[in-house]
């Protein structure tokens, strides 16, 4: 991969690996991103997105590999990098005893913005997440989502050209989670940013995201548009529940059909799901299989990661440090 100034892409990756010891948290990953796109790292918590969120935003320093953010090196030129880039973090990081305006007035002198500038910013921010009217109520009094709204402020602040999203709707609920996805597209429409989102919600993904990046095991496993990824596996997705899924599984293979066995059952892939449920059910007849279930639906993100993995996203979603990792790989 070739690193050029002032191309399409406003970050390239080439082989970033960071170890923690003997763990290698992210394994030679390469991408590139592209100039006000919402780019989506999708996969399970422990699964190497933060990580990689923060070797990008130069709090940690690959082990190897080489990354430039708008066109600036994150290892040898990480004061450029940070300049250049808004973040917002897993956990909240806002002050709770000051105001909106105060935290944000906060931020932008921390980037040496003027008076008359920040002043004139704050209320735009403020304006773009729906906040203007809570501009002078201390932070504590915030719901949840509401600290969330104005943390992504806060990150458009200083006109950043690009904004890390880590997990940005976590631990929030359904409708607020929908609330907060209306801002994140406001803000790409009004303001020239790239965004880079991470998160294991694959709704979240579908939703906001332009491409989307699938990671696993500090590898990246598949990375296209959500048309594409969803294209690979065929249109309709069928999970099966059988006696023998064993046995069931390596007649399913030996139709040629893309199949693969989760821990509810067996999950196979195709083209028109509602004409191959007949032929599954003749074929376990034929074989005296039984079926106890069958359930057919449109395919999606979390079923390209099944087929891919093994498994599915949610059963891996309780959050792990890589040390309990290391932990369980070694039992």
């Amino acid at each position: 991969m070739l690193f050029v100034e002032d191309s399409s892409e406003i970050i390239k990756v080439e082989n970033l690996t960071k170890f923690f010891g003997d763990f290698a948290a992210v394994k030679e990953v390469s991408f590139e991103v592209e100039r006000g796109e919402i780019f989506g790292i999708l996969g399970p918590n422990g699964a190497g997105k933060t990580t990689l969120i923060k070797m990008l935003s130069t709090l940690l320093k690959p082990t190897s590999g080489k990354a430039l953010v708008a066109g600036y090196d994150v290892v040898k030129e990480p004061q450029n990098v940070r300049k250049s880039i808004g973040i917002v973090f897993q956990e909240p990081t806002l002050d709770v005893e000051l105001t909106a305006r105060e935290n944000l007035d906060f931020h932008g002198r921390i980037y040496g913005m003027d008076g008359k500038k920040r002043r004139e910013r704050i209320s735009e921010v403020l304006e773009l997440v729906g906040l203007s009217d809570k501009a002078d109520i201390l932070v504590k009094k915030f719901s949840g989502g509401m600290q969330r709204r104005l943390e992504i402020a806060r990150g458009f602040m200083h006109f950043p050209k690009v904004l890390f999203l880590d997990e940005p709707t976590l631990g929030l609920d359904v409708q607020t989670r929908r609330n907060i996805w209306e801002y994140i597209e406001k803000l790409r429409r009004d303001e020239d940013v790239t965004i880079i989102l991470t998160t294991h919600y694959i709704e979240e993904a579908e939703n906001l995201c332009d491409r989307v990046a699938i990671i696993d095991l500090g590898r990246i496993i598949a990375l296209d548009t959500v048309e594409r990824l969803r294209e690979g596996i065929g249109k309709d997705s069928i999970e099966v529940v059988v006696e023998n899924g064993s046995v069931f599984e390596n007649l399913l293979k030996s139709q040629n059909l893309k199949v693969v066995k989760t821990a509810d059952g067996l999950m196979i892939s195709a083209s028109d799901g509602e004409k191959l449920i007949p032929r599954l059910f003749s074929l376990a007849q034929k074989h005296r299989i039984e079926i106890h279930s069958v359930s057919l639906k449109k395919s999606s993100l979390e079923d390209v990661f099944v087929l891919l993995t093994g498994r599915k996203i949610r059963e891996e979603s309780a959050a792990m440090h890589p040390m309990m990792r290391i932990k369980r790989m070694r039992k």
